[in-house]
This record gives structure tokens, C-alpha cells and sequence, in this order.
């Protein structure tokens, strides 16, 4: 009896064994079916993904390559040049561009990623730098670097020693586009034109603007100093968000408080380059010129970037690069109003 007990016991133990391994067997190929689900589902929804991003970058950003996060769900993309039926760009420009800040749209675009030499243009860039990492407060003594431009350059009169707030200096740069107020303000910022110019292209590239590359925080010419007409949109499309960037370019003059070396107190006033702000240009009916800024040398031609509105006050960013002369530059900027607003 007892060898027939502990056979008894023995296949019972071995029954538990088998339902145990077919139990564990099962266990594993349900674990391997999940996982085999999984890693197909994820590799489809990634697929998935990659072929959208492909296809949005491909229709999107084929034209420009930006650095850091992505941030173009609020700017005016194109891939390819735009141009209205009704505008006719001179064939001596170097670029043309009118852009739709309400509609996010690219009205036109004349060459707009062509590299071309931005001259005082340039100077939207160090206001935007000023305002961004200055206090407005500071008052600034002008250096005998900040003084040394030629007699034929735009200056705004500074004399070294003169002492001046950074506001001061920012108007003088913008509306009077004050060379010297340039060098005063990247001395300040940056301590030197150099270092300013690395913080100029650091900023440039986190705003999308990689077909720039500034050497000085005015706009003198250099073969290594150079812009795009998109770029130029970028560059003047962040400065416009800070308030009191619009409050200065849309001055008609200003007047400055200056305390010389020897404590004498003299209050210059500036008045706009740009012609629409200084009264020697109309635009068309319908169309309202805020400011902007405007820059010349042989090698970059006539060129100016404004903030407009059209009749019902929906706001542009217009560029001209590269006009001939002013007048030729303000006739193609009208055309463009008329065509685009």
C-alpha cells in the first residue's frame, strides 16, 4: 500500500509540474505577442511621425534652416519667390519683401534669401540687443572709439567724453542712425564692438536669421558683414514685439540731454532718415508708414525695412534692398504698398 501510495504522490506531482510549465510556457508567449505589439505600434507611430515632419519641412523650411526650438507657427514662411501680379520689382534692386504679420504670409519675395549687404540696417539688430539685455536708465560715457568715423559717415554728433543715457543712445541710432551711438551702445553691452558682434550673431541664429553674419553693430561695409532680405524681416519682426522699440521708430524727432567732458549740457534734436517719418515721401491712400530703418553704402544700395498698415490696421514688415537711389527706393516701396495692402 505504501508503493502504490507514493506512486500515486509521485504523478501527482508531475501533473503539477506540466499544468505549472504550461501555465509558464503560456505566460511567455502572451509577454513576447505584448511585446512584439508594442515595439509594431511604436515603430508605426513613429514612422507615422517621421514621415510628417518630413513632408511639413519639406513644404515648410526647405529655404531656411533654424536653430533651437521650432517657432515659425507665428512668422511669414516661403519657399520659393512670391511675386503679385500688380508688382514689378526694377531690375537694379537686390531684394524685395512685404510681409503679412496678420495672415502670416509672404506677399512678396524678390530674392529675399539672396546674402547682400545690409549697411545701417544693420542697427535694428544692436536696438533690438539694447533693449533686450540694457537698462535704459544707464548713463554712458562715449568712448574715443566711438567717436572715430570719417567725416562722410553717419554720426550723431557725440563727442568723446559726452555722457548720455542708453535710451539717448538708442535714438540717436534709430532715428538719426548715429554710427557712433552704435559703437557707444556695444562698448556698453558688450565691452567691445567684437564681443557685441558674437552676441549679434548668437541672437541672429536664435531667431532664424542663418544667412547673417554681423562684424560691427552699425552697418559700415565688410565683406563678412552681410544679411538677407528675410533675415532682415526676422530681425525686425522681434524687435517690433517690445513696445518701446515701436515707440521710437515711430518718432517724428527727438531730443537728446548730453553732458559734455567739461559738464556743459547741450540737447541736440535727431529727426528721422527714413522719408515717410521726415515728410519728404507719401504712401499711397490706405497705407500708414509707422517708422523703420533706413541704410546706404555703394555696396549695399539704397535699402530701408518699415512697419506698416494697411487701411483697416493690419500690420506689414516691408523691405527694398539694393534701390539705385532714394528715389527709385521709395517709388519701389510705393509699388509694393500698392500691390501688397
Amino acid at each position: 500500500m505504501r508503493c502504490t501510495s507514493n506512486k500515486m504522490d509521485h504523478r501527482r506531482r508531475q501533473k503539477r509540474r506540466r499544468r505549472r510549465r504550461a501555465r509558464a510556457a503560456a505566460l511567455l508567449i502572451i509577454l513576447v505577442l505584448l511585446i512584439s505589439a508594442g515595439a509594431v505600434g511604436g515603430f508605426l507611430l513613429w514612422d507615422q511621425s517621421r514621415i510628417y515632419t518630413a513632408a511639413y519641412e519639406k513644404t515648410a523650411y526647405n529655404r531656411v534652416l533654424y536653430q533651437g526650438e521650432l517657432f515659425a507657427q507665428d512668422l511669414c514662411v516661403a519657399s520659393e519667390e512670391v511675386l503679385p501680379a500688380a508688382y514689378q520689382p526694377d531690375g537694379s534692386l537686390h531684394a524685395a519683401g512685404l510681409f503679412d504679420l496678420g495672415q502670416e504670409q509672404v506677399v512678396c519675395g524678390y530674392k529675399i534669401y539672396d546674402r547682400l549687404y545690409p549697411a545701417s540696417t544693420t542697427k535694428t539688430m544692436t536696438a533690438y540687443l539694447a533693449l533686450k539685455y540694457g537698462n535704459l536708465d544707464d548713463v554712458i560715457t562715449v568712448s574715443g572709439h566711438a567717436t572715430d568715423f570719417n567725416w562722410d559717415e553717419s554720426v550723431a554728433g557725440l563727442v568723446t567724453g559726452d555722457k548720455l543715457t542708453l535710451y539717448d543712445l538708442i535714438c540717436g541710432l534709430m532715428i538719426c542712425s548715429g554710427n557712433d551711438c552704435g559703437t557707444a551702445i556695444a562698448e556698453h553691452i558688450s565691452g567691445s564692438e567684437e564681443a557685441f558682434a558674437e552676441l549679434m550673431n548668437t541672437e541672429a541664429a536664435k531667431l532664424g536669421a542663418t544667412g547673417t553674419n554681423f562684424v560691427n553693430p552699425h552697418g559700415l561695409h565688410d565683406e563678412n558683414h552681410y544679411t538677407t532680405a528675410y533675415d532682415l524681416y526676422l530681425i525686425f519682426n522681434a524687435a517690433s514685439k517690445d513696445q518701446r522699440f515701436m515707440d521710437i521708430i515711430s518718432m517724428d524727432s527727438y531730443t537728446a540731454n548730453i553732458t559734455g567732458a567739461d559738464g556743459s549740457v547741450r540737447t541736440p534734436t535727431w529727426t528721422p532718415t527714413n522719408y515717410y517719418s521726415a515728410g519728404l515721401a507719401s504712401p499711397p491712400d490706405g497705407v500708414r508708414v509707422i517708422g523703420g530703418k533706413t541704410g546706404t553704402t555703394d555696396q549695399a544700395g539704397n535699402c530701408v525695412v518699415l512697419y506698416d498698415e494697411n487701411a483697416e490696421g493690419n500690420p506689414y514688415i516691408s523691405v527694398i534692398m539694393g534701390a539705385s537711389d532714394k528715389t527709385l527706393l521709395y517709388d519701389q516701396m510705393n509699388q509694393l504698398f500698392s500691390a501688397g495692402m
